[in-house]
């Protein structure tokens, strides 16, 4: 009895050694950040106390001298009281609106470090505009601000573009009306087109980007068999399931690895596991790798990174392609964002690598909301005629609406016209040398900022640590800059953008940055070497942190139960 009970354990215990080992090489292919481990990212957002820091102690947290504070105080005021003239109508809509809209609310809240959330309340930004013309964007108080925001990746080729396309679209589904079920001819035209350019066999229409990579995920576990999806530390793939794990979603994750981007070590996991179905490339992580997208909320200790190597991305995908092939895994391009803004083509174009499935949205609709998949036969079938009874089913009231599908038709059509090939001819080396000139004019003007670019997408960067960077945000609306919510994290510019209209927004811009330096808030302790300065800033942050937790302790010590 004992040997047999000795045998079964050894057993056992050597049965253990693979899965021990599986397991090993999946954590290493963790990225180490937070952003790589899901599971502790949200045990941290549960800890993470709130607080909020009050003036004027909140304008000197990185032990400015008085006067500096003095300088900041005045800067304050008079930049909030510029916001607040400048634009009553929309700023009173903006409060009205907000009451009955929580998304108003949470943009609202979270567009600065939430320690200085409550504070920043002073520094109104309205969410409301009144028209648009050629890059510019006109508010209720007829202010008029060039057009940063990209509508989220949709503005590639410029707002009066989309315009023409959504009319042309009407006016083609016009006569059909919203029928749904059915199909306008143009959507023929249109899956025609969309083989051409993704090089794919098979065309599918959704309601939005995120429906799309649903239903693309949904076909690699139904011809796979398997079930377990692999995306990338930082990467956004919409807001569904846990393939948007973390910090934001209320559910751990379950079915979805994160892995490092550009790791051999992930490689190593997609070459040996069997229950992969699908791997997700957001070819937007090119500019930041392993990180989430930038957003000014983030910038509690005043530094971000971002840089772009093509040569380095292409390789790593064309390796990701290689052996995705090998182990029967799905590759998905989720371009939903990227879209057509690096080449007419597309990534898989700009890069030289194709997909098994290829995600669009933004943009392909021609200015309406759409999601597109486009993939290879074998994995785009949803039956098995074998199996009548095994289906992959995804239907959407509005996909293939008449008046998506004509918007979309448009824009496919003004593709192939002298002007759009314009604008993608020598694009690499315009918004190379853009992104150049940009960061002269910014060391030149001696402030310590600069940008990273992925073609027409850019970010900001600061090149000292600091407190109050989010605050750029306001400087620049101040001066007739429109971002979006998620500010200097993301400046999105029209790929045909003129050299009149990019030079006003280099002015523009450099100048919010002077202004805010001369109100203070880049002032740093010149005694200290870069180092300690950047310690310094860390342990003022940690210090409010940690002081913020206690408090919230002893406070729910004292609180009966």
């Amino acid at each position: 009895m004992v040997d047999n009970a000795l045998g079964w354990m050894a057993g056992a215990a050597l049965a253990a050694i693979p899965l021990g080992w599986q397991r090993l090489r999946l954590s290493r292919a963790k990225h180490p950040s937070l952003a790589g481990h899901q599971r502790w990212a949200k045990r941290l957002a549960r800890w993470l106390p709130g607080y909020a820091l009050h003036a004027p102690q909140a304008f000197a947290c990185d032990g400015a001298p008085p006067a500096v504070l003095q300088l900041r105080q005045a800067g304050w005021r008079a930049l909030g009281e510029r916001l607040r003239a400048a634009a009553p109508c929309t700023l009173a809509l903006t409060a009205q609106a907000r009451e009955g809209m929580p998304d108003l609310r949470l943009t609202g809240r979270y567009r600065v470090p939430y320690a200085f959330a409550e504070l920043a309340r002073e520094l109104p930004i309205g969410a409301f505009w009144a028209r648009s013309e050629g890059p510019w964007l006109i508010d209720l108080d007829d202010n008029r601000f060039l057009d940063l925001t990209g509508s989220y990746g949709v503005n590639v080729l410029g707002l009066d573009f989309y315009k023409g396309t959504i009319e042309a679209g009407a006016h083609l589904g016009a006569a059909l009306g919203p029928v749904l079920g059915g199909l306008h001819p143009c959507v023929a035209d249109n899956v025609a087109r969309l083989r051409a350019i993704s090089g794919m066999d098979d065309v599918t229409f959704h309601m939005s980007g995120t429906e799309a990579v649903m239903q693309a995920v949904r076909l690699a576990r139904y011809h796979t068999g398997r079930r377990y999806v692999v995306r990338f530390a930082g990467a956004y793939h919409g807001w569904w399931e846990d393939v948007q794990p973390g910090p934001g979603n209320p559910l751990p994750p379950r079915e979805t690895y994160t892995l490092a981007e550009m790791s051999e070590a992930t490689l190593a996991v997609l070459r040996t596991r069997r229950d992969i179905a699908c791997v997700l490339v957001n070819p937007l992580q090119a500019l930041h790798p392993n990180r989430a997208a930038p957003s000014d909320s983030t910038l509690v200790g005043g530094t971000r990174q971002a840089g772009f190597d093509r040569a380095a991305y292409t390789r790593w995908l064309q390796r990701l392609r290689e052996v995705c092939t090998q182990a029967g895994i799905a590759l998905i391009f989720d371009e939903v964002f990227v879209g057509f803004r690096l080449a007419s083509g597309g990534a898989q174009a700009y890069f030289g690598v194709q997909a098994d499935l290829v995600c669009y949205g933004k943009t392909l609709g021609g200015g309406l909301p759409v999601g597109v998949v486009c993939g290879k036969r074998h994995w785009m079938e949803r039956y098995r005629p074998q199996r009548p009874a095994d289906l992959c089913l995804a239907r959407g009231t509005f996909n293939a609406h008449p008046y998506v599908m004509g918007a979309m038709n448009a824009y496919l059509r003004a593709l192939d016209t002298p002007a759009v090939r314009a604008a993608y001819d020598g694009l690499d080396a315009r918004w190379q040398a853009r992104e150049q000139r940009f960061n002269a004019a910014l060391a030149q003007a001696g402030v310590p900022v600069r940008v990273a670019a992925l073609s027409s997408i850019w970010t900001v960067l600061y090149t000292q640590p600091g407190r109050y960077h989010w605050l750029l945000q306001y400087y620049l609306r101040d001066a007739g800059l429109a971002l979006s919510w998620v500010g200097t994290g993301r400046l999105i510019f029209p790929i045909a953008l003129e050299d009149t209209a990019f030079e006003e927004a280099l002015q523009r811009f450099v100048a919010a940055c002077q202004r805010m330096q001369a109100d203070g808030w880049w002032w740093r302790d010149e005694t200290l070497p870069a180092d300690a300065w950047a310690q310094r800033v860390r342990r003022s942050l940690l210090r409010e942190t940690l002081q913020a937790w206690w408090q919230a302790r002893c406070a729910g010590a004292r609180t009966p139960d």
